[in-house]
């Protein structure tokens, strides 16, 4: 006799066919890794032959073939009206007496007489295998008290099958109706309503970067999570310095949190219901860093164990405080992605609409679908945006319609960013206010090439989209790296071919990440109440102020280290002029006020000045940190605008004495070559310095006597001026004397092929490219180029 029930810890991945992959791979946890360390909740499945059996009666499954034979499910209207009637046939259906007696057997075993819940979750037979992705299709239901409730919901899941959603699915799969069978899951809850839920992947979604863990975490149960409902807390994970036992959270990013699912009210009918998060948690991050490392160090077994990039739910039991995996599945999109990726730029900007998270890095344009309801779904056409609060599986047949998503709500795992990513299409999540500030049937074009954020221009902008294929680039004499300002783009850049980063800009990280002067944080204490509160809501989530100045420096820093590893990353020391941090946060109390700022208070002259130093040793902790602590000794820096040699010897000796000594553990100090000093007394700088990165941009400023900022100048300004070459060549020759590092970090290279290929000529060691350049310019090197 076919068995209708199997408890989860006799399963195992193998089962696939009798009880789904979702109910597979937890039996497959709970059996194979619960040794290891891996928490899995316990409970029990039914089976593809009770499923089958059931709807054998009463020529159910014959009627069910036939209603689906002729329909077409791009036909929204139909496909509604079909399905709600097999799904009425279904829960008209009762189940077999067998079937009903086994099942309240398994759960009042696992009750064993006393008041529990249970999560009744789905799990198709052809579900997540790797040439598809059924994750969602069918219902979930939590908090399930009561046999009378457990028997419905299942009867619910079963009929599931059958939603709008997964008829069109699997038609558009090219899976046959009849080979799919539905497994159910009886799981013991986890009382996540009074902790903390979410997702984790074991690669970054946007990017397929396969070095790190990316988890996302929301207060309550996880569903809000899955489905969008809200923004969340999100986490990085650097798997190499997990492994080595350092430290190794990357990145952190508070979500709103502004809605949470908890049980509903004892006593009533209501399953679950949501509330407002308090704003107090809503300003501290949903986990503590040991719950983060715990659940990487999870995703890094289950991962190793299925030998393939993983997508998993979780749950932390606020009553225990332990951690639990609820489910898990091979991630279907990234893990798949070839070695050629699309390039999108905008040719121009216009009015900005919404910006919100960003999925993945495509640009799409067309007439905005504002879609208030479920109901509404038939007005999407082929080439609309739609526009909508959030999404669900319920909209998945029209969602293949869309050139681009915009969301109210939802986090990087939301429903609307895994169907953006599967379908290929860009969608700007977490907008806040897209559905009153974009107008129904207006032109907009949705645009993720931007970096983390995504933007929402009115009307329908050009832009270019190039195919490059990763594997086909010839080689050159020179290498090439790039030059990376914003750490939201490292681990998507770091998929072009390279040789490390020239230069990393530590002011972008102060600029994007951090947005408060540093001296404003160092005194904190003495601001106006209006300055307090405005750091405040700047330093959230964070100990102190001055530990979110050095913990976001550290995470920016380390996120680009961190996508580039091994390859050298070399960082630049803050170049700030005194009016670009007088526009940060407080920074107007502490600034100069200069006419010509470009060659005012900046670089090494700052840190060494008396007043700044405090600031300056900030960017040395972060610095330390991450070369000491997390282990990504590919990390140098570069010390920018050294005006003397007195400069150059007190500012080597200042980072010695902040723990960053010349040879300790490989570091470098290399020089930035920018003024015409450097390059006349290139030989004595060298002295102090491991080697030199020309700047071709204050060179040109400093040699030409004009101020780059200046319009009216500006068509005077040419880094291919012989002058500016003179000096280049010297400062390449002195270092080619010296055996030491030589490259060029200047936007000169990047926008003038031809001064590219005479920096080679003179024996240049790297060429450090702005990233939409980097292949252009290869290319070019390599010979390929119009006569």
């Amino acid at each position: 006799m076919n068995p209708y029930i199997i408890p989860f810890e006799k399963l195992k991945n193998k089962d696939v066919e009798l009880v789904g992959g979702k109910n597979a791979s937890i039996g497959e946890m709970i059996s194979r890794l619960a040794d290891l360390g891996v928490s899995v909740p316990g409970g029990f499945a039914t089976t593809a032959h009770a499923y089958r059996d059931f709807l054998a009666q009463g020529g159910l499954d014959g009627r069910i073939r036939e209603a689906l034979a002729s329909l077409d499910v791009d036909d929204v209207e139909r496909l509604a009206v079909v399905g709600s009637q097999i799904r009425g046939w279904m829960l008209a259906t009762p189940f077999p007496d067998r079937l009903q007696a086994e099942v309240l057997d398994s759960w009042r075993k696992m009750g064993k007489g006393g008041e529990f819940a249970v999560a009744v979750r789905s799990s198709a037979t052809a579900e997540d295998l790797p040439d598809a992705s059924f994750a969602g299709q069918q219902e979930t239901f939590l908090n399930v008290r009561g046999e009378e409730r457990l028997l419905s919901c299942i009867h619910e899941v079963y009929a599931s099958l059958f939603n709008d959603r997964a008829i069109a699915y699997r038609v558009h799969s090219k899976y046959d109706h009849n080979a799919v069978a539905l497994s159910v899951g009886v799981q013991h809850m986890v009382r996540s309503d009074l902790g903390a839920a979410g997702v984790m992947f074991t690669l970054d979604t946007d990017s397929g970067f396969r070095d790190v863990v990316f988890i996302t975490s929301a207060y309550g149960l996880g569903e809000t999570v899955v489905q969008g409902a809200v923004n969340p807390d999100e986490f990085y994970v650097y798997k190499p310095a997990l492994r080595a036992g350092r430290r190794s959270v990357l990145r952190k990013n508070l979500g709103q949190k502004a809605i949470k699912m908890i049980y509903g009210a004892p006593g009533t009918q209501e399953r679950v219901r949501t509330v407002d998060v308090a704003t107090e948690d809503r300003q501290r991050f949903s986990l503590d860093e040991a719950d983060v490392l715990s659940l990487a160090k999870q995703a890094l077994i289950i991962e190793e164990h299925y030998g393939t990039p993983m997508d998993i739910e979780w749950g932390k039991d606020g009553d225990t405080g332990k951690l639990y995996i609820l489910q898990a599945r091979p991630e279907t999109v990234q893990s798949r992605a070839g070695r050629s990726i699309q390039r999108f730029t905008l040719k121009a900007r216009s009015t900005l609409l919404v910006s919100g998270r960003s999925i993945g890095q495509r640009i799409g344009a067309g007439h905005a679908r504002v879609i208030r309801d479920v109901r509404e779904m038939s007005r999407v056409r082929a080439g609309d945006v739609l526009v909508a609060d959030m999404t669900d599986p319920d909209w998945e047949p029209v969602m293949k319609r869309a050139a681009a998503i915009v969301t109210n709500r939802g986090g990087r795992t939301c429903h609307a960013a895994i169907i953006a990513r599967e379908l290929g299409i860009p969608a700007v999540v977490g907008c806040v206010t897209a559905t009153s500030a974009i107008r129904e049937n207006q032109a907009v074009t949705v645009s993720c090439a931007e970096g983390d954020t995504g933007h929402v221009y009115d009307g329908m902008l050009e832009y270019d989209q190039r195919n490059i294929e990763l594997d086909s680039l010839p080689s050159i004499p020179v290498k090439i790296m790039m030059n990376i300002g914003n750490p939201d783009r490292a681990f998507d850049f770091a998929t072009l071919p390279h040789k490390g980063v020239g230069l990393a800009r530590l002011e972008f990280i102060i600029n994007r990440m951090i947005g408060v002067h540093p001296r404003a944080l160092l005194e904190f204490d003495k601001q106006s109440p209006e300055l307090k509160e405005a750091i405040a809501q700047q330093i959230a989530g964070y100990a102190d102020p001055v530990s979110f100045y050095v913990d976001k420096l550290a995470e920016g820093i380390s996120q680009i280290a961190a996508a580039f590893a091994p390859e050298p990353v070399i960082v630049r020391l803050s170049d700030f002029k005194s009016n670009e941090y007088a526009n940060l946060i407080g920074g107007k109390n502490y600034e100069p006020h200069e006419e010509n700022p470009m060659l005012g208070f900046r670089g090494a002259s700052r840190y060494i000045d008396r007043v700044f130093r405090p600031c300056f040793e900030l960017e040395c902790r972060a610095l330390k940190r991450v070369r000491d602590e997390m282990g990504l000794t590919n990390v140098q820096l570069m010390v920018p605008f050294v005006r003397t040699l007195l400069e150059a010897k007190t500012v080597t000796q200042l980072l010695a004495d902040n723990g960053l000594k010349r040879g300790d553990n490989g570091l470098l100090h290399i020089m930035m070559c920018e003024l015409p000093t450097n390059a006349v007394l290139a030989d004595r700088y060298l002295e102090y310095f491991d080697g030199m990165s020309i700047g071709s941009n204050d060179m040109t400023q400093l040699a030409l006597g004009l101020d780059r900022d200046s319009g009216v100048v500006a068509k005077l300004f040419d880094e291919r001026d012989d002058a500016v070459k003179a000096l280049m060549s010297m400062s390449i020759k002195a270092c080619k004397a010296r055996g030491k590092y030589v490259g060029i970090c200047g936007q000169g290279p990047s926008d003038h092929p031809e001064l590219a290929r005479w920096l080679v000529e003179q024996g240049i060691d790297s060429l450090s490219l702005n990233p939409d350049t980097v292949v252009e310019t290869w290319m070019f090197l390599a010979g390929d180029r119009p006569d």
